[in-house]
Order: C-alpha cells, then sequence, then structure tokens
C-alpha cells in the first residue's frame, strides 16, 4: 500500500499526466479498447434507514412507491429494447416492502432475457444471497459509503445500517454464497477523500486474497443533489475535486491492473468523455435513480411512509403538483444523454461498447 499511497499525494500536472498515460496504457492491454454498459433499474425507494445524504432516508416525507413484477418487467423490457443486457436491481432496505421473496421473483422473471444482473440491496447473510444466485442473480454492489467508522456512525443515525462491521463484512458473505462479481466502493464527500481511498484499496488487497475467484469492480461515487439534502451539508474540504478524481482513477489502475472501474451517470457529460481512456471498464448510460423512471409505472401506487405507515397523498396535492408523474429520485444525474448518444461517443473514441458478456449457458453442463 505505500506505493498507493505515494499516488495519492499532491503531484504537478505533469506528473499526473504522466500517471494518466501509463493508466491509459494499462487499461488498453488488459482489457482492450471496450466499454461495459449497465443500467440500474430501481425497484423500491421505501427504507427503514435515516442516512443523513440519502434520499430514500427514512424520515424524509418523498413519494415513494415499489415495483409490482409486472411492473419490472416493464423496466428492463424498455432497457433490453434499447441494448441493455447488463441491469443492476437496486432498492431501499425495507423488510415490509422488499419483502422476503420479492428479490427472488424479480431475479426469476428477467433472468430469461437479461443474462447479467446484479443487485444493490441491504446486506444479507450468506445463505440469502445463495438462493438470490440461484435465482439468477451473478454480481453484486456494496458501498461502505465511509469507511471512517466515527463519520459512519454519525451519518447512520438509525436503521440497521448502523451496523458498521456488517456492511464491511457483506463482500465476503456474497461470496460464500456465490457471487462471481463483486463492485465495493466509498461515497466520497463524506469523509477525506485520500483517507476513504487508501481505506478502500485496503479493503480490496484483503479481498483478492480471501476471495480470489471472484472478478471485483470499484467506484469512486461523489455526492449529488438529492431529495432531503437539507439534512447533510457539503463540507468543501472533504469534496472530491475532478483533478483528484482523476488522480484517484489512475492510483486504482496502476496498482489494481485487473479490477474493474465503474463510472455512472452522477458524473458530467464531458468530463465521463474524458475519463473514459484512463482506466474506467463499466458506464451507465441514460440512467434514472426512482422506481418506475423508464417507462412511468407505478406512479398510481405513489405515496409517503411516515413512521412506517402508509400516508395517501392528499388528492388536491396530486392535482395542484402533478406528483402522479414519478416516484422521487435518490439523487441527481449529471450525464442526462441518451443511451445512443453514449455509444456514439464511445465509438467516436474508439470504444467497442459490450452490451454483453455472459451468458448462463457457458456454466451448463455439456450434453453426454
Amino acid at each position: 500500500m505505500r506505493s498507493f499511497a505515494s499516488m495519492l499525494e499532491p503531484v504537478s500536472s505533469g506528473k499526473l499526466e504522466s500517471m494518466a498515460r501509463q493508466s491509459s496504457g494499462l487499461s488498453k492491454r488488459q482489457f482492450g479498447k471496450t466499454m461495459r454498459l449497465f443500467a440500474p433499474l430501481y425497484l423500491s425507494n421505501e427504507c427503514v434507514n435515516n442516512c443523513t445524504y440519502c434520499g430514500f432516508s427514512r424520515d424524509n416525507p418523498i413519494l415513494r412507491t415499489t415495483l409490482e413484477l409486472d411492473q419490472v418487467a416493464a423496466e428492463a423490457a424498455h432497457l433490453h429494447s434499447l441494448g441493455f443486457r447488463n441491469l443492476l436491481l437496486v432498492a431501499g432496505e425495507h423488510p415490509k416492502f422488499v419483502s422476503e421473496g420479492y428479490l427472488q421473483d424479480c431475479l426469476r422473471i428477467l433472468s430469461p432475457s437479461i443474462p447479467t444482473l446484479g443487485i444493490e440491496v441491504g446486506p444479507m447473510k450468506d445463505s440469502q444471497y445463495a438462493e438470490l444466485v440461484s435465482c439468477g442473480a451473478e454480481g453484486l454492489i456494496v458501498y461502505q459509503e465511509t469507511y471512517h467508522r466515527d463519520t459512519y456512525e454519525k451519518l447512520h443515525t438509525s436503521g440497521p445500517k448502523k451496523k458498521f462491521d456488517w456492511r464491511l463484512d457483506c463482500p465476503e458473505r456474497a461470496y460464500a454464497g456465490g457471487f462471481r462479481r463483486i463492485g465495493i466502493g466509498a461515497l466520497f464527500g463524506l469523509a477525506d477523500w485520500r483517507t476513504e481511498a487508501l481505506a478502500l484499496a485496503t479493503h480490496l488487497e484483503y479481498l483478492y486474497r480471501t476471495c480470489w475467484k471472484a472478478q471485483f469492480s470499484i467506484s469512486f461515487p461523489r455526492m449529488r443533489p438529492h431529495a432531503g439534502n437539507h439534512r447533510h451539508e457539503l463540507d468543501p474540504n472533504l469534496t472530491l475535486s475532478d483533478r483528484h478524481l482523476v488522480q484517484l482513477i489512475c492510483a486504482f489502475r496502476l496498482t489494481f491492473p485487473q479490477v474493474h472501474i465503474v463510472l455512472s451517470t452522477r458524473e458530467p457529460a464531458i468530463l465521463r468523455d474524458h475519463l473514459f481512456s484512463l482506466g474506467v471498464t463499466h458506464v451507465s448510460a441514460g440512467s434514472h435513480t426512482e422506481p418506475g423512471g423508464y417507462t412511468g409505472v407505478g406512479s398510481n401506487d405513489l405515496h409517503r411512509t411516515i413512521k412506517g405507515r402508509r400516508v395517501e397523498i392528499d388528492p388536491d396535492e396530486r392535482a395542484i403538483s402533478g406528483c402522479t408523474t414519478k416516484a422521487t429520485p435518490q439523487f441527481e444525474i449529471d450525464d442526462d444523454r441518451s443511451v445512443s448518444t453514449v455509444a456514439d461517443q464511445l465509438v467516436s473514441q474508439g470504444f467497442d461498447p459490450v452490451w454483453k458478456d455472459w451468458d448462463r449457458e457457458i456454466l451448463a453442463p455439456a450434453n453426454s
């Protein structure tokens, strides 16, 4: 980790350019000129946790909904029509709404048409992960949010997410449950970025040793405006700048040549275009961060959840605000370009957009 830590120190523009060239060259040798595309599919924005930085936080009076299975299928069919064969299913942590069996049912209906299905949900036991794998899941994303324990405790005021170690150990339980792709990361802007980066790298190095059969990815999401963010004031001293984001991507690529690096639509289009060649391997496109965001399904069941109770929206409020349109997003995206525009941009930069890189038939036993 000494070499990695040294790459996080303040550097001159010339040194950063040198790191960028090395990172770009190493990425080409390791992955070729390919870029994998995926889309998040939000299932529910219900949540029992209170996290001061998150739009889905329990006490946030947002418009909520949980998609029915046919609505999940409709969202996936739309994304399939755009070319996606890699979807990340996202849901808040709520045992009442995202109940036992719901995720399994979602996976079962999607797996025939979507070969790569990942999940980003609340941490589970390894036996529960094994069941999800048997239903078609093969990727798990879990961000520690912040590796700084005191900050973590301060930001997570109630709910099961308060358990720092339970979340930290999540990738190992997922690996024990059979997940073949595991993604980790931190939400930059909550604590000192260099401290977070070093902790993230240490975690990744540990997972490579203990879960050596898995394929790992990392992501560096930065804080974005979200519903209710009046409860969390951004500290300018903790903000990860564009320059430092470049430095971070290069440092991870040069230290972990085989790791996959994910870049989401949180970042502005012009910055994403410049980051593509530095070491990124997976990008989202055309994303929505609310349930039903792609097709409008689920809007007929919009409500608020207050102290665990469902509260219907007043008809007058619906008429005035036009809130029948959609649920509240988790956060605002920045790159709002269409899927085809992002794909065309990748091609113009010499990349080969990859929509599908996996099929379950690969693991099927050969006919005797």
